[in-house]
């Protein structure tokens, strides 16, 4: 049980820390290429991320309440969000509860879900972006054009992390289902 704790606790870690390595890289670049100082392209891109990892990981998780709405009472939804997550539920009662196989309620179910949540995070970052950005430069236009380029530029890159976390949280619970069935 605890060793099951530790696992997720470690993959939810693993997946903000690999969202906030891409971000700072992405966030570096953009804002050399928009304003051609390295100093400040440096700041931008170490403290940008900062917020917006913070601001990712609340995302994340209304996200994970959205997907996850059902008629459940508050008591049986957490119990059951979290029998899922350490994998403690058997798959027969994952199909009962929600006609699927496998068990992460931050999976989006279809690509308007997938579009939504992209957009969501990109209108997040905008807002993030430009207050940082004018926090450091004191400019709007600079500021504004790093919050315009950076977030599209991070939206594509946010979308392609969230679908490769989507397919190794599909591949683990595959596995799970596979080793409960055998």
């Amino acid at each position: 049980m605890v060793r099951l704790i530790i696992s997720t606790a470690r993959r939810l870690a693993l997946k903000i820390a690999s969202y906030g390595v891409m971000h700072l890289v992405v966030a570096i670049l953009v804002a050399f290429a928009i304003t051609r100082d390295w100093r400040l392209a440096l700041a931008v891109g170490v403290v940008e991320p900062f917020f917006q990892t913070i601001a990712y990981s609340i995302h994340d998780r209304v996200w994970h309440r959205i997907e996850h709405r059902r008629t459940l009472s508050g008591l049986e939804e957490a119990s059951e969000a979290f029998t899922a997550r350490l994998q403690i539920m058997v798959p027969e009662e994952q199909t009962r509860a929600h006609g699927h196989h496998g068990h992460s309620h931050a999976l989006p179910r279809s690509f308007r879900q997938i579009a939504a949540k992209s957009v969501t995070y990109g209108l997040m970052h905008f807002v993030v972006a430009v207050t940082v950005a004018y926090a450091l430069t004191q400019n709007w236009r600079v500021a504004l054009a790093i919050g315009i380029i950076e977030p599209l530029v991070q939206t594509v890159f946010f979308t392609a992390h969230d679908r490769i976390w989507t397919r190794i949280e599909a591949r683990k619970a595959k596995r799970a289902a596979e080793m409960a069935s055998a």
